[in-house]
């Protein structure tokens, strides 16, 4: 038994210092994953304590066969999204219409990035284009998975994630020209 299994076993049984230690090992991690989804830190917190009040209560589900972080990842992924249906702010930008975008051209820039610089990039996109990137290229759903949970086509996931992926490039791309020209500008 591993001290995740035994830390599980002790949650349920209402140790209060057992869910305090759970909390802790996952709760730095999962607000990255909370604030993926959302526009604000104070937002993510909202999300990370709805998560958890959510792991908490559905804990006697968990069969010990995957991995328990995965399974606390799933339900933060899932309560960000049911925050984002349910707030008024996130909801008239959460649009998954095609209409009024741009053809999609698909590129591949060469760009050394670094991560925080990347995920800075995700943030500014559209709700509703940050939504389906962070659910497939983050998490690893698939399209139809998508579909199911925002309730939308596939093919409206994949126009979506496709028109976000281009949007990033050319943030990208515009980045790297930007920094290109202020290290020739230096002395």
């Amino acid at each position: 038994m591993t001290d995740l299994d035994k830390l599980v076993k002790d949650c349920l049984k209402d140790k209060r210092e057992a869910q305090r230690h759970l909390y802790d090992h996952f709760s730095e991690l999962m607000l990255g994953v909370c604030y993926r989804y959302t526009k604000s830190t104070a937002d993510a917190e909202d999300v990370l304590q709805e998560g958890f009040i959510k792991v908490f209560s559905h804990l006697h589900q968990f069969k010990s066969e995957g991995e328990l972080g995965a399974w606390v990842r799933r339900i933060m992924v899932n309560t960000a999204i049911n925050y984002l249906k349910k707030h008024r702010r996130y909801q008239s930008e959460l649009s998954f219409s095609d209409t009024g975008m741009h053809p999609v051209v698909f590129e591949n820039p060469e760009v050394n990035m670094a991560a925080k610089e990347l995920a800075d990039l995700i943030r500014q996109l559209p709700p509703g284009f940050q939504t389906i990137f962070n659910l497939h290229a983050v998490e690893g759903y698939t399209h139809v998975e998508i579909g199911e949970l925002l309730g939308i086509q596939e093919g409206t996931s994949r126009s979506q994630y496709a028109r976000a992926r281009v949007l990033l490039i050319s943030w990208i791309k515009k980045n790297d020209i930007d920094s290109k020209i202020e290290s020739y500008a230096r002395p």
